[in-house]
């Protein structure tokens, strides 16, 4: 078996990955806040960790391997949101206008991250689906007197965690120094943290002993990866894993959420399982965290003009027009892209890159056109992946198997290596689509659009909805205006898939 190398931030060196159980591989990343759409930042964590649980599967096997993924669905700039379209004359509740807005959110985010290649991972909880798991674990941290009531707050007391730090890096006292703190008269310290808030009547809120309320963001991903991995698997781990003083094998997210939310998160899920002192670890056994992207050497800023969602690049004709430097991008150029700089370094997406980006993809897909999947991907790209998820050396690799595909084995695992990457999954059906004559794309396309403007018609908006992520997913472009559906030919459709659509 391949051995995995990662660099742990905890540690901060690279260390040989053994899962505390191998027929359990576990890993919890955190999730986006569904307020808006995913920006390109948003983006790189998801290929990052998509590209670390494809390599998780391969060597352990697909059934070995949990991924969760959260979304945050409570949180302030939903609620403001929710409330403007309330003042705008909305009629209905506004948990139900939070909860239109996340579902969109959600729809919206699933659609991109199909787009860019992303397998779904196994879980993806909802925080306001965890609230009574987040208001245990804030009593057994009451109990153990790790944190405390004021004023209808609840505070983790971080003093009481000496460990506390080790994971940025930073101490205590330098923390506040740094004024890197909120303060607040209720707290009895400025570094302690809220776990749980109150919510007034125009709030979105939960019963708990300490009033009507809801949770701080950092209780919220401890209580999901202790509910997914961990009391629901127990019964299936190895007496090794349950014995062991991790409760799960991976923690990943990008590199800003390092301090003070994964902080946070290590200490109070260290006190409220396996003990207080720094040398109970506890909690995850790796910590993996990806560096930031940049556009044009700057980071993405909405008063440059250089922030981008995903969507904006997949859809928006008038992207190249608005900045000349990033044009309309597809999916999986967005993820070859990503691909091309290693995870724990700065990516910088330029218009050089674009191009260069372009030009490998069309010549990858050219090549391997006539190749097939179902073959087992390189053993070289296996082990550059095995190294702290090696890309650049992935991509490296791929270049050399492009120069000799003299052969259908070749081209085969060539194809298969690209498909193991996530990278142009629709190629061949799209070759087989054109070649043979198995589908007249307009007869489709008009067929499916009667779809959807039945649905609108119907004020089924939910099943128009639907439909429309569906024909995205396949590769076609949509858009829906006042005057119905209209479905036009994109770069790379699968056709199979367009089919399925009923």
């Amino acid at each position: 078996m391949v051995t995995i190398r990662l660099h742990n931030s905890l540690t901060r060196k690279k260390e040989e990955f053994q899962p505390l159980d191998p027929k359990n591989v576990r890993m919890y990343v955190c999730g986006p806040t569904v307020y808006d759409r995913a920006h390109l930042g948003n983006a790189r964590p998801v290929v990052v960790f998509d590209t670390l649980y494809r390599l998780l599967r391969h060597v352990y096997g697909e059934g070995h391997v949990t991924y969760v993924r959260n979304f945050t669905d409570v949180d302030d700039k939903i609620n403001a949101e929710a409330q403007r379209r309330k003042a705008a004359g909305r009629s209905e509740s506004l948990e139900d206008l939070i909860h239109e807005r996340t579902e969109e959110t959600i729809g919206w985010y699933h659609a991109d991250m199909d787009a860019i290649g992303a397998l779904r991972p196994d879980h993806e909880p909802r925080a306001t689906e965890y609230i009574a798991e987040m208001i245990a674990m804030i009593e057994g941290l009451i109990a153990k007197d790790h944190a405390y009531a004021a004023e209808g707050h609840v505070l983790f007391r971080v003093r009481s965690y000496p460990g506390y730090g080790a994971l940025s890096g930073r101490t205590v006292d330098d923390m506040i120094a740094g004024a890197r703190v909120e303060v607040a008269p209720y707290k009895e310290d400025p570094m302690d943290f809220v776990l749980w808030k109150p919510s007034d009547a125009d709030l979105p809120g939960w019963d708990s002993p300490w009033g009507r309320g809801r949770p701080g963001w950092h209780i919220e991903c401890s209580a999901m990866a202790d509910r997914l991995l961990w009391e629901r698997m127990k019964d299936r781990l190895s007496p090794q894993a349950l014995a062991a003083p991790h409760v799960f094998d991976i923690h990943g997210g990008g590199l800003d959420l390092q301090f003070p939310h994964h902080e946070n998160e290590l200490a109070q899920s260290c006190c409220a399982h396996h003990g207080e002192g720094a040398e109970a670890a506890g909690f995850a056994r790796f910590w993996l965290h990806n560096e930031m992207l940049q556009v044009e050497g700057k980071k993405m800023s909405k008063s440059l003009g250089n922030f981008f969602t995903v969507r904006d690049l997949l859809d928006a004709p008038e992207i190249s027009q608005r900045n000349e430097a990033i044009p309309k991008m597809t999916g999986d150029e967005i993820r070859l892209a990503f691909l091309m700089t290693h995870y724990r370094k700065p990516m910088d997406l330029t218009l050089s890159r674009v191009g260069e980006v372009k030009a490998t993809l069309e010549k990858w897909q050219r090549l391997a056109m006539d190749g097939d999947v179902g073959y087992d991907p390189d053993f070289r790209i296996i082990e550059a992946l095995a190294d702290d998820l090696n890309t650049p050396l992935v991509l490296q690799i791929l270049h050399e198997m492009s120069a000799d595909l003299s052969s259908p084995e070749k081209r085969n695992i060539f194809r298969s290596s690209l498909h193991f990457l996530g990278i142009g999954l629709k190629w061949r059906s799209h070759t087989q689509a054109i070649i043979q004559g198995l589908l007249r794309e307009d007869d489709e396309f008009r067929r499916i659009e009667e779809l959807i403007n039945k649905a609108r018609s119907e004020k089924n908006y939910a099943r128009a909805d639907a439909l429309r992520d569906e024909v995205r997913e396949s590769g076609a472009e949509i858009s829906i205006t006042k005057d119905g559906a209209k479905i036009s030919y994109g770069a790379l459709v699968d056709y199979d898939m367009l089919r399925q659509v009923k």
